[in-house]
């Protein structure tokens, strides 16, 4: 056996040797005559390309498909890395784009702080909540103004767009303000159309009770409520909020201002209707005086010397 297979490979190693001799001859033969610039050579070319191309499509078609799978996967990554960074991209807006809004909703307070209109003879000063109470049982904010800035108990204080609340305990720099929806406040107001007066009182929710209403049938939710001024320390026509009932049927007051985000605030400077001095100016006017001869003068005022002199002639007159 070792024997046969000893000649087997003496035979086929130089058959072996010859036909890759042959193959390379052809290969560099076709490869000199396919760089031939001939014409002849040419049209042998294209001849052979004619006859061969056509039946390599079954061959070339697997070729084609991996080189559009390798096309595909490089799409896809560049697909997927173009994906990670336009996410990267989004989230990037995202933040831009909350910034934005924050900017946006701290622009427009700041327009209605300016384009509320008050009472002309009511003045403000501007300030910011710097904090919050923290406390459940008490709603209030710290503002940074102060005594040094002529702040006082009982102003009023409003968001640019309605009534939050009153300065309750002023220091020097600071002041706190007592907010609406706090427990011990208690507001005068007035619901119109209806003309309804009624006591907006506060139970540390976001929608303070609407109580001792006179009528509370005229009342209907959406109705506007504003402060009546009653108790002298609010001005008359402050926008509170509007009407609206809760699950079990009580009026509430929808706050107008926005409690969730108390940046800015306005103080307004309030000092009160003028109390009168004389209680009768108010029922009747004041008597006119009655002009008339002068009353004569009583025996105990002293006379003048030139009265003494212009009346001892007309004794000695009489005398005569």
């Amino acid at each position: 056996m070792a024997k046969d297979r000893s000649q087997r490979d003496a035979y086929t190693r130089p058959v072996r040797r010859l036909l890759v001799w042959v193959i390379c001859a052809c290969l560099i033969a076709l490869f000199l005559f396919w760089r031939i610039d001939n014409p002849r050579a040419e049209r042998f070319r294209a001849h052979v390309a004619d006859k061969v191309v056509p039946g390599m499509e079954w061959f070339m078609k697997p070729v084609t498909g991996l080189t559009r799978l390798a096309r595909d996967f490089q799409s896809y990554q560049q697909l997927s890395d173009q994906n990670r960074e336009l996410r990267s991209e989004l989230r990037q807006m995202q933040a831009w784009k909350e910034a934005a809004l924050q900017l946006e909703q701290e622009n427009a307070r700041l327009l209605d702080l300016n384009k509320v209109r008050l009472d002309p003879r009511l003045t403000y000063i501007t300030g910011v909540a710097v904090a919050d109470s923290g406390s459940p049982f008490r709603q209030s904010v710290l503002l940074n103004l102060g005594a040094r800035d002529g702040v006082r108990d009982g102003w009023a204080a409003m968001d640019g767009i309605g009534l939050v609340g009153r300065i309750s305990g002023t220091g020097r720099t600071t002041s706190r303000v007592l907010l609406l929806t706090d427990m011990a406040s208690s507001v005068p107001a007035m619901i119109q159309p209806s003309g309804q007066t009624a006591l907006i009182s506060g139970d540390n929710s976001a929608a303070p009770l609407i109580t001792f209403l006179e009528t509370p049938e005229l009342v209907r939710p959406g109705d506007r409520v504003i402060s009546s001024g009653e108790d002298g320390v609010f001005p008359s026509g402050l926008l509170i909020g509007q009407v609206a009932a809760d699950p079990a049927g009580r009026l509430r007051v929808r706050l107008a201002a926005d409690f969730e985000r108390l940046e800015f605030l306005r103080v307004l400077r309030y000092h009160g209707n003028a109390a009168p001095q004389e209680s009768g100016t108010l029922v009747i006017p004041p008597e006119p005086e009655v002009q008339g001869p002068p009353a004569p003068p009583s025996r105990a005022e002293p006379r003048t010397g030139r009265e003494a002199a212009g009346t001892a002639p007309q004794e000695g007159e009489q005398d005569g």
